[in-house]
C-alpha cells in the first residue's frame, strides 16, 4: 500500500486548503473519508470472497479424498467377505462330503412350529412396578383411597343407645 508519512499528509492538506478553500475543505474531506471507507470495505469483501472460494475448493478436495477412501475401504471389506465366504463354502463342502445324503428314508430333525400363545395379561390395566405379592407381604397399600374413606375405615363403630 502507499506509504504516507506525516510530512506528505501535511503537504497534501496545505495544497487542498489553497486549491479548495477553507469553506469547502471540511465537506470535501468528509466525502473523501467516506469514499476511502467504501473502498476499504470493498477490498475487505473481495478478500473475504476469495478466502471463501479457496476454503470451498479445499473442502471439495477433502470431500473427494474421503469419498475415495471410503470406496476403497468398502471394496476391500467386500473382497474380504467374498473370500471368506468362498473359503467357508469350500471348507463346508469338504466337511460334509463324507456324510450320508438326506434324500434317503429319513428327514433331518426340525423344531416343531411355534404357535402364538397369548400372555394372559390385562394390558388395559395399569400396573405398578412393585409386585402385588411384595405389597401384601410387607403391608403396603395396594389400592388408593381418599382421605375420607381412610378416616371412615378406621373410625370406631357407633354404639346405638
Amino acid at each position: 500500500m502507499i506509504d504516507f508519512g506525516f510530512d506528505k499528509i501535511a503537504l497534501i492538506g496545505a495544497v487542498a486548503l489553497i486549491v479548495i478553500g477553507p469553506e469547502k475543505l471540511p465537506r470535501v474531506a468528509r466525502t473523501v473519508g467516506h469514499m476511502i471507507g467504501k473502498a476499504q470495505r470493498y477490498v475487505a469483501d473481495v478478500k473475504a470472497e476469495v478466502n471463501r472460494s479457496i476454503e470451498l475448493e479445499e473442502l471439495k478436495k477433502m470431500k473427494t479424498d474421503i469419498e475415495s477412501a471410503a470406496r476403497d475401504v468398502e471394496q476391500s471389506v467386500s473382497n474380504e467377505i467374498h473370500q471368506t465366504t468362498a473359503d467357508f463354502d469350500k471348507t463346508w463342502q469338504n466337511a460334509t462330503s463324507g456324510l450320508p445324503d438326506h434324500s434317503g428314508g429319513y428327514e433331518p430333525l426340525q423344531p416343531p412350529p411355534l404357535e402364538y400363545k397369548h400372555p394372559k395379561k390385562k394390558w388395559r390395566l395399569k400396573r405398578g412396578a412393585t409386585p402385588q405379592w411384595y405389597k401384601q407381604r410387607n403391608g403396603i397399600r395396594a389400592k388408593a383411597q381418599s382421605g375420607a374413606a381412610r378416616v371412615a375405615r378406621f373410625r370406631p363403630p357407633r354404639v346405638s343407645a
